[in-house]
C-alpha cells in the first residue's frame, strides 16, 4: 500500500479488459492485479476520474485529497446531467440500465445509453456521482457522491493544499521531474501547477535542479544528500497508462513521432525503445520493436529485449515480426 499511495491515482493497464483493476506492472513481487481486485472489492481502493479526467484508483482514506485536487466542477448542469443526477439523487444506487428505466418517468421513451454515459462521466469528473466498481461486472452501480461518501467534504480542504500533497507524493516517487513531466502526468493547468510548485519550493519540499541531460526541474528535498547508484542493466516494457509513461508523454510523443506505439521500452532506466503495431481487441501482431541503442549493443541485447516484449506478446494471438526493422 505505501507504493500504491505514492503512485496514485493508479490507472488500469492500457488496452486491458473494461473494468479491470489498477495495475502496478513490474513493481511488485506478487500478482498485483489480483491484490488490487481484492482491495477494490473491499472498497479499500476506489475508482474515479482524476488525471485529466482519466480513470484511476486511489486509497479510500485519500479520496478527499485526490478528489479535491483533480475534480472539474460544473457551474451549471445541462438537461441530461440534471436528469441523470436527479434520478440517482432520488433512487440511487442504480446501473445505467436502471437509470434508463427511471428516465422513462420524465420522458416516455427514456434516455438513450449514449446520452446517459457521457452525462455520468462528466458528473464523475466533478465528483458529483460515484461509480462503485468492485469487480469486472458491467452492471455496476452509480450513486451521488454525497450519498455514497457523506463524510467526505470536498469543500473542507483548500485546492492548493490538496494539490501540494498530491505533487509532494509525485516528486517523492519520481525523485526528479520537469514542469513538462508534472503537466503530462497530472493534466492540471500550467498556471496552477507553477503556483503549487512555487509553494512547495517555499515550504522546502522541492529544490530547483538542472541537469545537462534531464533539463531544468526540481528534486524532492529528502533525496538531495543521498548518494547516486548505478542503474541496473535491464529492459522493462511499460504500457501507455503506466505512471512513468504518463509523466513522459510529451517526450515520448516527440521521440516516436508518427509511430503506432503499443508499449514503451525502459532500458537501463531510460526510454530507449518502443513496441510498434496496431492494437485490436482480438489477436494482433507486433510489427516492429525499435531500439535506440548503439548497433553493437542493440545486437548483443536482442534476446534480452525480445524476452521483455514476449512477456506480453506471445503464443497464438501475438507474433513479433521484426526487431529494429529486420524480420525475425
Amino acid at each position: 500500500m505505501p507504493l500504491f499511495r505514492l503512485l496514485q491515482p493508479v490507472s488500469t493497464v492500457a488496452y486491458a479488459y473494461p473494468g479491470s483493476p489498477p495495475g502496478l506492472v513490474h513493481r511488485t513481487a506478487f500478482e498485483h492485479h489480483k491484490v488490487a481486485d481484492l482491495l477494490r472489492g473491499k472498497q479499500t481502493l476506489l475508482k474515479g476520474r482524476f488525471l485529466g479526467g482519466g480513470i484511476g484508483y486511489v486509497c479510500a482514506d485519500d479520496l478527499a485529497i485526490y478528489a479535491t485536487a483533480f475534480r472539474k466542477p460544473l457551474k451549471e448542469l445541462n438537461y441530461l446531467q440534471k436528469t441523470v443526477f436527479d434520478i440517482l439523487d432520488g433512487t440511487g444506487p442504480l446501473t445505467p440500465r436502471q437509470i434508463k428505466e427511471e428516465s422513462q418517468m420524465f420522458d416516455g421513451e427514456g434516455l438513450l445509453n449514449k446520452e446517459i454515459m457521457p452525462a455520468l462521466h462528466r458528473l464523475q469528473t466533478a465528483f458529483l456521482v460515484f461509480e462503485d466498481q468492485q469487480d469486472t461486472d458491467w452492471e455496476r452501480g452509480w450513486n451521488t457522491f454525497s450519498a455514497e461518501w457523506p463524510d467526505v467534504d470536498l469543500e473542507d480542504m483548500d485546492w492548493t493544499e490538496a494539490a501540494m500533497e498530491v505533487l509532494r507524493r509525485f516528486f517523492q516517487a519520481n525523485v526528479f521531474a520537469t514542469l513538462e513531466n508534472v503537466k503530462d502526468w497530472s493534466g492540471l493547468a500550467l498556471k496552477s501547477l507553477k503556483l503549487v510548485i512555487a509553494e512547495l519550493e517555499q515550504s522546502g519540499d522541492l529544490v530547483p535542479f538542472e541537469d545537462a541531460d534531464l533539463g531544468a526541474g526540481w528534486l524532492f528535498a529528502d533525496v538531495v544528500d543521498l548518494k547516486t547508484q548505478d542503474v541496473p542493466k535491464m529492459t522493462l516494457m511499460l504500457h501507455k497508462a503506466d505512471p512513468l509513461v504518463q509523466a513522459h508523454a510529451s517526450e515520448l510523443k516527440r521521440q516516436f513521432a508518427g509511430e503506432e506505439v503499443l508499449q514503451y521500452l525502459l532500458i537501463d532506466g531510460e526510454f530507449k525503445g518502443a513496441v510498434l503495431g496496431h492494437w485490436r481487441i482480438g489477436p494482433h501482431d507486433v510489427d516492429n520493436v525499435v531500439v535506440e541503442l548503439p548497433v553493437k549493443e542493440r545486437s548483443a541485447r536482442k534476446a534480452e529485449i525480445l524476452d521483455a516484449v514476449s512477456w506480453r506478446y506471445q503464443g497464438e494471438n501475438h507474433q513479433i515480426l521484426a526487431y529494429h526493422g529486420k524480420k525475425i
